[in-house]
Formats: C-alpha cells, sequence, structure tokens
C-alpha cells in the first residue's frame, strides 16, 4: 500500500515540477552553455549523489550511486557524459549509504558511506580510500575501510571533503535547521573497532547541507544544499563564511565539486540523464587571492535557505522552490521506504 501511495503521489509531483520548470525555464544560453556543462549518459547512475572532479585525469569527474548499486565508482568524461571506466572497490564490506566522495593529497579518492536516513540510527559509519587509478579502464582496486564514529552520537551526513594539502578528513551533516563541520583524527586508522576514528564538531554551518568541497589549494570551501550555498574561507580549519554560492536550481541538488584548475564549481543532481551545472568558484580560480571569495556571484545567489536567483523573480522562484521541497521529500520518502 505504502509503495502504490507513493507511486501515485510521485507521478503527480513530477508531472506539476515538468509544468512549472518549463514554463519558468531560463534559455540555455543563459546560464553557461559552452562552460563544462554536461549531462551524465550512463543507465547505470540513477542516484548520483557525490562528485569529485580528477586532477589527475583533468576533464573526468568520479561520481557513484548512493544504494543498492555495489561497491562502484564511475569516471565520466565531462566532453562527453560517457562513462570511461567503472571502478569496483575490493576489501570493504557491503556499502550501506554512500553519500559523497573526495580526492585528497596523492590522489587518493576517499568514500563516504555517511548517509543515514532513518534519523540517526547506525552507530557508525564508514570511509573508503582508494588510489586513483592511473589508467581509465574497467578495473577492480583494494580500498581501505575506516570505522567512523561521532563524539556526539550518530547523525545523517552527505558531505565528506578532504583538504587536499593536509589529507584531513571532514563531515557536515545534514540537519534541516544547520549542521556542523565535524573533524577527524589527524590520520584515520583502519580498525574495525568503533571508536578508532572520532569526529568532532568543530564549526556550525547554517545551512542543509548535501555536499561539499575544497578548492584545489584548500583555501577555501563551498558547502551547497538543495536550495543555496555557502562560500567560507579555510582560515587554518575554523572556516570563515564569505558570500553565498550561486547554486543553480535542480531536481534535487546532491553534489559539488571544484573543476581541476579551481576556476569553476560542478554542481550535480540525482536521477537518471542528470546533468552538471558550472557556475564561477568565488575568488575565480584556485591560485586568486582567497579575500575575493565573497565577491561576484553572491549578489546573484540564494541564501542558505532559499533559492538561488537565478534570473527568475520572486514569485517565480517560490513557485520552483515549492517544487523542488515536494520533489526532495518525494525522493527522501521513497528511499526511506526503500529500506523498510
Amino acid at each position: 500500500m505504502r509503495r502504490r501511495l507513493l507511486a501515485h503521489v510521485s507521478v503527480h509531483v513530477s508531472a506539476l515540477g515538468v509544468l512549472l520548470v518549463g514554463a519558468l525555464a531560463v534559455p540555455a544560453a543563459a546560464i553557461g552553455d559552452g562552460d563544462g556543462r554536461f549531462t551524465v549518459e550512463d543507465p547505470r547512475i540513477t542516484e548520483s549523489s557525490g562528485l569529485a572532479g580528477s586532477r589527475l585525469h583533468p576533464g573526468i569527474y568520479w561520481t557513484h550511486n548512493d544504494s543498492d548499486d555495489g561497491p562502484y565508482l564511475y569516471a565520466v568524461d565531462s566532453a562527453t557524459g560517457r562513462t570511461v571506466a567503472r571502478v569496483t572497490l575490493a576489501g570493504i564490506g557491503r556499502p550501506r549509504d554512500v553519500e559523497a566522495i573526495s580526492i585528497g593529497p596523492g590522489n587518493e579518492i576517499y568514500v563516504g558511506d555517511i548517509g543515514d536516513n532513518l534519523g540517526g540510527s547506525w552507530p557508525y559509519v564508514w570511509i573508503y580510500r582508494l588510489p586513483e587509478p592511473k589508467e581509465l579502464k574497467d578495473q577492480t582496486v583494494r580500498a581501505t575501510q575506516y570505522v567512523v564514529t561521532y563524539s556526539d552520537g550518530p547523525r545523517d551526513a552527505e558531505s565528506l571533503v578532504v583538504h587536499p594539502k593536509t589529507g584531513r578528513v571532514y563531515i557536515i551533516d545534514k540537519n534541516e535547521d544547520g549542521g556542523h563541520l565535524y573533524e577527524g583524527p589527524a590520520q584515520l586508522t583502519a580498525s574495525a573497532r568503533p571508536g578508532s576514528n572520532v569526529f568532532r564538531p568543530v564549526a556550525p554551518v547554517d545551512l542543509w547541507a548535501t555536499d561539499a568541497a575544497f578548492s584545489p589549494n584548500g583555501e577555501r570551501l563551498a558547502v551547497r544544499g538543495y536550495f543555496g550555498g555557502i562560500a567560507y574561507d579555510w582560515n587554518d580549519g575554523r572556516p570563515k563564511k564569505t558570500g553565498r554560492l550561486n547554486v543553480p536550481l535542480q531536481r534535487q541538488g546532491e553534489s559539488v565539486t571544484y573543476s581541476a584548475d579551481g576556476s569553476k564549481l560542478m554542481y550535480g543532481s540525482e536521477g537518471a540523464g542528470s546533468e552538471v551545472v558550472p557556475e564561477d568558484a568565488p575568488g575565480g580560480g584556485s591560485s586568486s587571492s582567497s579575500s575575493s571569495a565573497s565577491g561576484g556571484s553572491s549578489a546573484s545567489a540564494g541564501s542558505g535557505s532559499g533559492s538561488s536567483g537565478g534570473g527568475l523573480d520572486g514569485g517565480a522562484r517560490t513557485a520552483v522552490v515549492a517544487v523542488v521541497v515536494v520533489g526532495a521529500a518525494v525522493f527522501g520518502l521513497r528511499r526511506l521506504v526503500r529500506r523498510r
């Protein structure tokens, strides 16, 4: 019964979304055609929940499904939208709710199996680490698995970032009223014992966060949500808010990463055939002064709890945000039902 009711509601919400978004759509040329926008073509990728721009293979973006797929990572070529490699992770257990991916020093990939749609019921979550393949082809790569707990109890999270200079891992929990940046130990310990890797809150994040990313030089942190985003100066591990991010309107905005040169923030969404949309990064690139992060896009961007501007008037933004809110609720309900 729950499944039939959910399907009925989902059909009506989808139809409403098509009508409103179609009526309010901004012409493609006005929102960045030719700046790296691409569509994920692989039919196996239906719930892209994380995105990481490769520095070893510029123009390649790593992604993954969030659940019910298996221990797989996909390398997507932004020039074509096609998958050029599927990596199978060996040496780990069965993934539960993979929500984030980040690349640290030495081209090490970190995968965050950190989601918990049941309201913080898992006593621990996992992080997987593996070397980024030098050759892009279908292959199996052995990963190291880390058991992670939080100092203040279990929680849901979808954002994991690894500092590109220090290699320290951070998680941002997902809370509608705003969450916190959690700092991991200086080095993760590959132990099966819970308590080996305790993450502790170090700074508030005023956003319902769905993903985050460090700039390639490690001087900035970008945090996105469904309806907006925040730019921070990293400030030696105590982030300082500098402005808002120009986050595009998406069906269910789940991911963000920097381009390899740091000039763009790439925003991804869940769903089959999802589109990755580039926006200029605050500061204009990885080599620019971090003090300029508050300029540029913030004037037209959405707030931490509202929608980004995107060229629509207030009434149009309200209508589209309503669709996104309902759509996000349906997605969340579907995932909750699937786990029961």
